[in-house]
Formats: structure tokens, C-alpha cells, sequence
């Protein structure tokens, strides 16, 4: 833990300060590090708040094991092709922290960040610190996002955003919209749907990717070739993907694909995207069929870009058949939940986060809100941003 901040009169200097410790904040100092060069690193809570505070408790990662590789601390547990759960993850970060013994003043929060003169000046909940460089490591997702009818929902009905869930216990008892078909909306209407909820999950546009293909994870595969290695400006729809909505799958029970069709042959309930929410009801589009036939066509997509490379190394791979669809939507499917006829319990709002960087009073943003940058550089000499999609 770093030395004691001075007081406001008389502002601390560093030569850079990183703000964040996550795994990106703490990854670029142990790097600086390398260097020569040891920042002051300022996180706001504890490090890895955010996996420990804001995941539920069947919570594990998406990717393998082995594709945990901070900086010279690769992921060293005994299940490389697993799933690290919430617990673990946690552990890792922090065993990463104390690894690289970098300069960390927790529950230091920046309150405003801006220029002043060749370098920056923080208010900070312990003072003023000035600094010649900013890394600024807090992620991009720190509002989340509800439905602009939320508020219309009864008062009865309990309302939570995904990163406030931790287990169907939590909810009262009854069933549960689930909006949004991304990563986490999904994995939290499995999580409820197999503990014996009833669960309606409305179904976005969250593309979809298998967990394996043809003797290996697609994450392996991906790897293989090249996809994680490629730079954005070589990426043919660079600004799709830095927005799009991460594809569904999941590290559960050993790592496998999420299949809404089968879940809604099992008795979970399948709906478009939500529309309004009004006296009684909820009402949906009627694109859910549409959406489901686009989840497929991705996942049908990454496996033919798979058998593409293997082809074109000539590899041995055992053969996989064609994806078939299990369920499809009954013509004349209601597009409404009758709130009367089956009132909810709860509504977990999966619809995604906003970024929020009012703190930094330094001209390097877009019209969204987000840093404009090439790489982590912006504009701003000595300004730089990590952590950010792709």
C-alpha cells in the first residue's frame, strides 16, 4: 500500500498514475513495472470487487483456464481446460496483486480528473495528486441499463439488475422475467430455470457460440487461429466490434453451449424483445423466432470458420454434424405476459451497462461517451485508456 497521500494543500506527484485494479489496471502496472517505471495505482473499492461484488454465486468464467495469462502469472491450478468460478477468479487476481507488489491505495475513489499543464490533476477522496501520465483501467460498463418502462411495473414486483443477483433464494417466490439474452441473462435464466423457477426470458439480438467443435473448445480453436491476436484496425467492422453484445455460452457444468430451444422445450419461456410495459401486462415484438434464427446463423458461422482452417491445414479432426434445431415457436404464441393471469415475482434487467466517465474533464470522448482512442492512446498526450471491448 502506497504512503499516505499529502493533504490538499499541497498536491502529491507521481509520475503516473493508474486508476482501477482490475486485472487491466494491475496488469498495465506490473508491465510499467518491468519498465523501470512504478505507478500509483487508485482503485476506488478492493481489488477484484467487481467479480466479487457483482457476479452471482454459479458464476464462472467463459473462457478456459489456461487463457488466464496476466502478466508472467499464467493461470497455475490443476484444471487448465476448466471454468474458474467466482471464488477463484477473485483468488486470482489478488494472488496476481500481491505477486507483483504494486503500489495500490484501495477505497481511494477519483472524484475529477483533468489537465493541467504538461500533465494531469485528480481530486481525490484523500486529496489532490498531480501526475505526468493516466492510465485509466475502470472498464466501460458502469451504469447499467433498464427498460425506459420500468418504472410502470407494480410496485410488488421486485427489481434487480444482473450485477445485484446472486442466487434464485434471493427472489421471492413465483416467476421471473429475465430481459436481455446476452451473456449474463441467459446463464442467470439457467441458473433459475434449473433451480425449479418459473422463468420467461426475453430474447434480444445477443449472438450465440458453441462451447465445442470437433475435439476442441472454440476458444481453443479461436486462439489457434489468430482471432485474439487480431488488431482492431484490421478487424473489418472495427466500431461493431468494440458495442456489440458478447455471443451466449457458458463455463457451467464443465463448459457447454446454451440452447434456448431446448430450454423452451423444457418448459422455459421464450419472448421477443420487450416493447412496453402497460396496466397488467408486459408486451413483447413478435421477432423472437427471427432472433433465435440469427443466434443459430453466428453459431453456425464460428463452426463453419472452424472446419474452414482445418481444412486449410489439413488437420485431423473427428467430424461434427450440422446444428439442427430442437423447438420452434408455435404460430399464435401470445406477445404479452397477462400480469393478472400469472403476476411476477421479479424482473432481473440483463439489458446491459453504459459508460460513465463524467469524472474526466479531458476532451478524448465520442458522441457515445466513449474514449476515442487507437489502442489505449488518445488525443491527449499522457492520457490512456485500458480494459476497454477489444
Amino acid at each position: 500500500v502506497s504512503d499516505a497521500v499529502e493533504g490538499a494543500t499541497r498536491p502529491s506527484r507521481r509520475q503516473v498514475v493508474v486508476v482501477g485494479a482490475g486485472q487491466a489496471g494491475l496488469s498495465i502496472a506490473a508491465c510499467l513495472q518491468r519498465r523501470g517505471i512504478r505507478p500509483l495505482v487508485l482503485e476506488k473499492h478492493r481489488i477484484a470487487h467487481a467479480w466479487e461484488q457483482q457476479r452471482w454465486e454459479s458464476f464462472c468464467l467463459v473462457t478456459p483456464n489456461w487463457q488466464c495469462r496476466l502478466p508472467e502469472f499464467p493461470y497455475d491450478g490443476p484444471d487448465p481446460e476448466g471454468f474458474m468460478g467466482r471464488a477463484e477468479i477473485v483468488s486470482y487476481v489478488r494472488r496476481f496483486a500481491e505477486r507483483i507488489g504494486a503500489d495500490v491505495r484501495v477505497g481511494v475513489a477519483v472524484r475529477r480528473l483533468k489537465r493541467q499543464g504538461a500533465g494531469y490533476r485528480m481530486e481525490t477522496a484523500e486529496g489532490e495528486i498531480e501526475a505526468e501520465q493516466v492510465v485509466v483501467a475502470t472498464g466501460g460498463y458502469h451504469r447499467p441499463r433498464r427498460h425506459p418502462t420500468a418504472e410502470r411495473l407494480p410496485r410488488a414486483v421486485l427489481q434487480l439488475d444482473a450485477r445485484d443477483y446472486r442466487h434464485p433464494d434471493q427472489l421471492p417466490d413465483g416467476p421471473v422475467l429475465v430481459v436481455g439474452s446476452g451473456q449474463s441473462g441467459c446463464q442467470i435464466a439457467e441458473d433459475l430455470f434449473l433451480a425449479g423457477r418459473r422463468v420467461h426470458l426475453s430474447v434480444g439480438s445477443a449472438p450465440r457460440s458453441p462451447r465445442r467443435h470437433r475435439g476442441k473448445d472454440v476458444v481453443d480453436w479461436l486462439d489457434r487461429m489468430g482471432y485474439y491476436d487480431l488488431p482492431i484496425d484490421q478487424h473489418p467492422d472495427p466500431r461493431a466490434v468494440r458495442t456489440k453484445t458478447n455471443h451466449y455460452l457458458t463455463g457451467r457444468d464443465g463448459g457447454r453451449d446454451i440452447d434456448l430451444r431446448r430450454r423452451a422445450l423444457e418448459g422455459m419461456g421464450l419472448h421477443g424483445r420487450l416493447r412496453e410495459i402497460g396496466e397488467g401486462s408486459i408486451g413483447f415484438d413478435a421477432a423472437r423466432g427471427v432472433r433465435l434464427d440469427q443466434a443459430d446463423a453466428v453459431y453456425s458461422r464460428i463452426r463453419a470458420s472452424i472446419d474452414a482452417h482445418i481444412s486449410r491445414e489439413g488437420l485431423e479432426a473427428p467430424p461434427e454434424p450440422p446444428y439442427e434445431p430442437c423447438w420452434e415457436p408455435p404460430p399464435g404464441h401470445p406477445t404479452s405476459l397477462d400480469l393478472q393471469a400469472e403476476p411476477l415475482a421479479a424482473v432481473i434487467w440483463c439489458t446491459g451497462y453504459g459508460a460513465d466517465f463524467s469524472w474526466i474533464d479531458v476532451p478524448v470522448f465520442d458522441g457515445s461517451g466513449m474514449p476515442a482512442h487507437q489502442r489505449g492512446v488518445t488525443a491527449s498526450a499522457g492520457l490512456y485508456f485500458i480494459g476497454l471491448p477489444w
